[in-house]
């Protein structure tokens, strides 16, 4: 049975994704420079590259779920008792349009995976064209950091998805 814990336990848990998932944007941002300006090779700067992206956006992403965690858990705790129907009209939609957009962007991470791994294996000894293969594995390893991290989210919001989905169908 859906409950008011499991509005809690899992906005929790998202709150918490997010903050791992902030915290491997700021890494990868901070290696980038590492890499680009310590590092100086062709290769290294190339990893940076997908690096300084893709952590960029990891921990704007982070910081952005992580800022709206609270918000939501409490307006959904207090939809559950007072206002059931909300949980129907917004949450229950809004989660099932959640629910599609990781289908799409777990599709973009197997592809910016395949890119990675071609890029990489395609270009590595050729001496000229190290800064290709450093983008191949940089974007080979960020697309699997975010897949990771992408679908531990997916199955957090699958559980409570279903069990929103139980709760609204009742109503």
């Amino acid at each position: 049975m859906f409950s008011k814990a499991d509005i809690e336990q899992y906005f929790s848990a998202e709150k918490q994704g997010s903050l791992f998932f902030l915290a491997v944007g700021i890494v990868a941002v901070i290696a980038a420079i590492v890499l680009f300006f310590v590092l100086k090779t062709p290769f290294y700067k190339g990893f940076a590259v997908p690096m300084l992206v893709v952590g960029l956006i990891a921990g704007a992403i982070g910081f952005t779920i992580y800022k709206r965690s609270d918000a939501d858990r409490i307006r959904n705790v207090y939809a559950y008792d007072m206002d059931p129907s909300q949980l129907k009209q917004k949450e229950y939609p809004r989660m099932q349009k959640v629910m599609k957009s990781f289908n799409i962007i777990i599709i973009f991470e197997v592809v910016f995976l395949v890119i990675g791994s071609c890029l990489f294996f395609y270009f590595r000894t050729s001496a000229v064209h190290q800064l290709w293969s450093g983008i191949g594995a940089g974007l080979f390893l960020m697309a699997v950091a975010a897949l990771l991290l992408d679908m531990a989210a997916q199955r957090r919001a699958a559980v409570y998805t279903k069990g929103l989905e139980a709760f609204v169908t009742k109503q």
